[in-house]
């Protein structure tokens, strides 16, 4: 599966077949957000914050690329992914994109 930030994939023709999206909200577990809270004391990089932010835009990519597959599509363009804060140290993040079939 082709997956590009652009509307477009130079020099094929593209059949629409619709938006696709894929989500997931992950969270971190208690002592880990403990530790990052002691962690903005001192500052610095929130590493498994940022695992977990990854493993999720990871997650959401598979479920849009699983959408854009029961499409029938082999390529997914205009990706784009958003994130919001759910709750305290939970996040969802989407992956969202519109599928094609490259002609």
């Amino acid at each position: 599966m082709l997956i590009v930030t652009t509307d477009s994939i130079p020099g094929k023709d593209l059949e629409m077949r619709g938006l696709v999206k894929g989500s997931t909200i992950q969270t971190v577990n208690a002592v880990r957000d403990i530790g990052a809270g002691l962690k903005t004391l001192v500052g610095g990089e929130l590493t498994k914050y940022n695992e977990m932010m990854g493993k999720a835009r990871e997650l959401a990519t598979q479920r849009m690329v699983k959408e854009a597959e029961a499409l029938g599509a082999d390529a997914v363009v205009c990706v784009r992914y958003s994130s919001a804060s759910i709750m305290q140290s939970a996040a969802e993040v989407m992956a969202y994109g519109t599928a094609v079939k490259v002609k």
